[in-house]
């Protein structure tokens, strides 16, 4: 018969690794996690939970897929819910309360080409069409800052935008531009 105090001591262990792999931010499981947004192309605000009682919210979901639609061709689609995990992570490290200020959420296919034809300085292949990228900031958060603290959470894609105020994410593969 194996020792219980020794299991004991091991699953406790392992517990303590699991939450401390799992970063601060979302230790707590069934905290939930709420965004607050305006898309600035329509004016359109929405504070919502995306992520309730240890899952994603898909009544939050469908509504922040609504914000970030693509306004030019009004096309929803479905936006990558570890998009929002970064944000918050964001929103998070610099205890931020305000509205996140989105510049560009979903772009359809279509838009993305007549965007890239006018020079526009849109990737052919952008994560905007697959519902996987956010250009954003944070009034009052220094763009470097948030720069710096998208850089470092190593989630995906990270462009910096100074002359058009904005910093990209992406839940693409790391890199930095």
């Amino acid at each position: 018969m194996k020792n219980p105090s020794r299991r004991r001591f091991l699953a406790v262990t392992c517990a303590t690794a699991a939450a401390v792999s799992a970063g601060p931010t979302f230790a707590k499981v069934g905290s939930s996690r709420t965004l607050k947004m305006r898309n600035l192309h329509t004016g359109e605000k929405l504070e919502a939970a995306y992520w309730s009682n240890g899952n994603y919210s898909n009544g939050g979901l469908k509504q922040f897929n609504k914000l970030l639609r693509d306004h030019r061709a009004n096309e929803v689609t479905r936006m990558d819910p570890k998009l929002f995990d970064i944000v918050y992570k964001l929103k998070e490290k610099f205890n931020y309360t305000g509205t996140i200020e989105i510049i560009s959420g979903y772009r359809s296919p279509k838009t993305n080409a007549k965007l890239r034809a006018a020079g526009r300085g849109v990737a052919k292949r952008s994560y905007h069409t697959r519902g996987m990228a956010l250009d954003i900031r944070m009034p009052g958060v220094p763009l470097s800052k948030l720069r710096q603290a998208a850089l470092n959470l190593k989630a995906g894609g990270v462009g910096y935008y100074p002359k058009s105020n904005f910093v990209h994410v992406d839940t693409g593969p790391v890199r930095r531009w």
